[in-house]
């Protein structure tokens, strides 16, 4: 695969993105010091799509999406480009303006459900919370709305559940009722945080059914993170690919799967168990890169069988054409190896995207 030295041009604002990161510089200050984790991450979330975020632990992923919401961690900031809401960037919101998008504009569905539920309120009370303190409803009212959101996303006997605490609640309970959380108030903008990550494969199936059903239905901006390529599969459309804090490869689900042109996203394809083959893999060598120290040119090149003197020295820019983007010197010999990748790259991530065509 060739690609273009074009970079992307970017969506105008307001214009079929719902949410945007326009070259997003994420890092922790200590003193004078900032440690820079994201570096130029540019993403576009459009009306009835899922953009998928994956990578390994620590490449910045989640820090990524809670750029979007305003809840980075205490420590770190955006030190340059800007993140945008339906076309007002938010660089100048006030704390009581990220509450009011929070729920409305943007919401999110988090890993830890029991950590994001409070455990000393009803489930149904936290539920009901949004529609009391943000649309006037009456006590009545937000609790009846609130059942019916319960019933919604499939928790049964919600009359009665309304009034249990979150340890009362099954993992996979925990999780319907964060989403239900998330979607009360008809945000046009989804993220969701590995969030299936902790509940078993069952559960898994039902809670990303649900997901993608009411991301359908509402026709949702669906920001996902995940390093499980499988659950990728099954919901994204589109795919970016991140590592040490930047994108090294973006494009359509089918396209990046089939033919990757990053050796990182090679090396994650391979790394995918072959049902085939026993349930081999070949696992990515070394370990990420540490923020503090990073190395010089390109950040994977520690870790890539195709780095040559040119990796050592220089950066590659993302760029390209048609949809696809790639950071990498060597992407025609990325494609030149796609053979040895294709079995990784049909066999669990291809066969979670049939069952997936069922599930839609």
């Amino acid at each position: 695969m060739t690609m273009s030295a074009v970079h992307p041009a970017p969506t105008p604002p307001g214009e079929d993105a719902a949410a945007e990161l326009r070259d997003v510089h994420i890092g922790f200050r200590s003193g004078r010091r900032v440690t820079p984790v994201v570096r130029g991450v540019t993403l576009r979330l459009r009306p009835g799509r899922v953009l998928a975020l994956v990578g390994e632990s620590g490449s910045g992923k989640s820090l990524t999406s809670l750029a979007l919401i305003g809840l980075l961690p205490p420590g770190a900031e955006i030190t340059s480009g800007s993140v945008v809401l339906g076309g007002d960037d938010t660089a100048g919101f006030t704390a009581r303006q990220w509450r009011e998008a929070r729920g409305s504009r943007v919401a999110m569905v988090f890993q830890d459900p029991m950590a994001a539920l409070n455990p000393g309120f009803a489930v149904g009370r936290q539920i009901a919370e949004p529609f009391r303190r943000r649309l006037g409803a009456s006590r009545r009212e937000a609790r009846e709305r609130a059942v019916a959101l319960m019933r919604e996303v499939g928790i049964a006997d919600a009359g009665t559940r309304y009034g249990d605490h979150p340890h009362e609640f099954s993992g996979g309970m925990r999780q319907r009722a964060v989403i239900a959380m998330a979607l009360a108030l008809g945000p046009s903008v989804l993220l969701a945080d590995e969030p299936t990550t902790a509940l078993d494969v069952t559960v898994q199936a039902q809670i990303l059914r649900l997901l993608a059903r009411r991301q359908q239905e509402a026709g949702l901006a669906t920001l996902l993170v995940s390093h499980d390529l499988g659950v990728v599969a099954r919901m994204a459309h589109e795919v970016a690919v991140m590592y040490a804090g930047r994108i090294v490869e973006q494009g359509p689900l089918d396209d990046v799967y089939t033919r990757p042109a990053h050796p990182y996203t090679l090396g994650l394809l391979r790394a995918v168990p072959d049902e085939k083959q026993g349930g081999r893999l070949t696992p990515v060598p070394g370990l990420p890169p540490d923020p503090r120290r990073p190395p010089g040119g390109c950040a994977f090149h520690p870790r890539c069988p195709f780095a040559t003197d040119v990796c050592r020295t220089e950066d590659p820019p993302l760029a390209g054409s048609g949809g696809r983007s790639v950071a990498c010197h060597h992407t025609d010999e990325v494609s030149a190896a796609q053979s040895v990748a294709d079995s990784a790259a049909h066999s669990a991530p291809q066969s979670a995207a049939q069952s997936a065509e069922e599930d839609r």
